[in-house]
């Protein structure tokens, strides 16, 4: 310390004069005539603080409601400002115009960005870590595989799962909603991406997926013991697992249409298929994006019903009307069909929309500058990160009145343009937003026509985990109705 101190003394003269000079000579520069494209002005960078060195204005996000410090700051400086969190200098956006901007008209200048330890965690083969050629690729890949003729094929397997999954809750002992709501989301998952899976294959997948969840919100330590580095052990098990299912699929040589055969049957323009190590790379994303997003849209929804009893009786009333139809042949327990859910429940459609905007359970995405990028004069630099805030957008009384109150009805009129984004927008849009969709609606008819619930405890909030749900993850009990004579 004490020699470091004697060379900062012995070199701050030179230091000085250095900079004496440096200040002379731009001032000389800036006498000298200059061009009409010399003389236009850089823009400046949008208004807002940086916080502390290094650490920015973390602290601060963590310490209160993440909804509370990005409204605060658009509320002080408006639709577009600077900040700096997570070791990153960051441009917020919270309007429908800038959202556009950066995740479709000018998608090319934006691309996604991860933290490294979660893109390890992952695989960083999965297709929302890339932009271009491989992830058009992929993208038109699991699409094929989530496209409305095969979500139409799911829809009884759907129904079998949620029915399946609810009969454990009975008896009103008290349940972790949102814990149990993501073992049904998983076996969605499971049964979308790989069919009708073996069940050691689907209790190994579930062990290890377990492991690196726990992990993927951690510090990304490789200290043995701690969360992330037992994740990193168990995703090289996620990678064994993988290449036994891939192996079987490829030596029975069958053409599934899940996730997993269109990943495995595709070829490229030169005749070139995914390696192994992509194709379980992207498996494992699916999993990841299939199971904690639609769990918690779910909880909330528990939540938003029990709160509401009018609400709640006309959902009722109009799937009752659905379970009448299905028990005409005898059967109370027919499975849903796909029909249904898109024609027979406009209203709790809605229910589920209004769910979406106010839970917004993906408040925020991070895009990444790839070259500077002016946007309505303010300057947004290469290398700095992006974040359009769909929170900030669907609560905003501009464009939903009352934005805090819970109104199905206001989706009676389709929300302006770029207004409403619950699975973001553009060319990384979730491409499973439509089965999500039909999970949620089904997951509501067996709830509403066979159980009755109270929430436990008085707790209220948000907690992020790193999404939003109800604080403890909405404890309940649950009990099954007795069936009217």
């Amino acid at each position: 310390m004490a020699n470091g101190t004697f060379i900062l003394y012995i070199a701050a003269p030179t230091f000085l004069l250095t900079l004496f000079t440096y200040h002379l000579f731009l001032k000389l520069v800036r006498r000298r005539p200059v061009s009409h494209n010399q003389a236009r002005r850089r823009p400046n960078l949008p208004p807002g603080s940086m916080g502390w060195p290094i650490i920015g204005e973390t602290l601060q996000l963590y310490s209160q409601d993440p909804t509370s410090f990005f409204s605060s700051k658009q509320k002080r400086h408006g639709e577009i400002f600077k900040t700096h969190i997570l070791g990153c200098p960051c441009v917020m956006l919270a309007s429908p115009e800038a959202a556009r901007f950066v995740l479709v008209t000018q998608a090319h200048l934006f691309r996604p960005t991860y933290p490294k330890s979660k893109e390890r965690l992952i695989g960083p083969a999965a297709l929302f870590f890339h932009q271009g050629d491989y992830h058009l690729r992929l993208r038109k890949l699991v699409q094929r595989a989530l496209s409305l003729d095969a979500t139409r094929s799911l829809a009884n397997d759907v129904s079998s799962l949620a029915a399946s999954a609810l009969e454990k809750w009975d008896g009103g002992h008290v349940i972790n909603t949102f814990e149990e709501l993501k073992k049904l989301s998983f076996e969605v998952g499971i049964l979308a991406i790989f069919g009708h899976l073996e069940e050691h294959y689907r209790v190994e997948l579930k062990r290890n997926y377990g492991i690196v969840e726990k992990g993927y919100n951690s510090f990304p330590t490789t200290v043995p013991g701690t969360p992330y580095k037992r994740a990193l052990t168990a995703r090289r098990e996620l990678s064994e697992i993988m290449g036994g299912i891939i192996g079987e699929r490829k030596e029975k040589k069958v053409l599934e249409k899940d996730v997993l055969g269109c990943l495995l049957n595709s070829k490229d323009y030169k005749g070139q298929v995914l390696t192994d190590d992509q194709v379980a790379d992207n498996v494992i994303g699916a999993l990841f994006a299939a199971q904690d997003t639609t769990a918690s849209a779910m909880t909330w929804i528990v939540k938003y019903l029990h709160d509401n009893p009018k609400l709640l009786e006309a959902v009722k009333a109009e799937q009752k009307a659905i379970q009448e139809v299905n028990g005409r042949d005898g059967n109370d327990n027919a499975a849903l069909n796909w029909s249904q859910t898109r024609n027979d429940m406009p209203f709790t459609h809605k229910v589920v929309l209004e769910s979406l905007r106010i839970a917004s359970i993906i408040s925020f995405t991070f895009r990444e500058a790839v070259a500077d990028v002016e946007y309505k004069g303010y300057l947004i630099p290469k290398g700095w990160k992006v974040m359009p805030l769909f929170r900030n957008i669907h609560h905003n009384p501009e464009y939903f009145s009352e934005p805090h109150k819970f109104d199905p009805s206001r989706f009676e009129v389709v929300p302006k343009p770029n207004t409403f984004m619950p699975f973001g927008n553009g060319v990384h849009a979730c491409p499973g937003n439509e089965l999500a969709k039909l999970e949620m609606l089904i997951f509501i008819h067996h709830l509403v026509t066979k159980f009755r619930w109270e929430v436990v405890g008085s707790e209220s909030g948000t907690q992020n985990c790193p999404f939003p749900v109800p604080m403890n993850g909405l404890p309940a009990r649950f009990w099954k109705q007795v069936p009217s004579s």
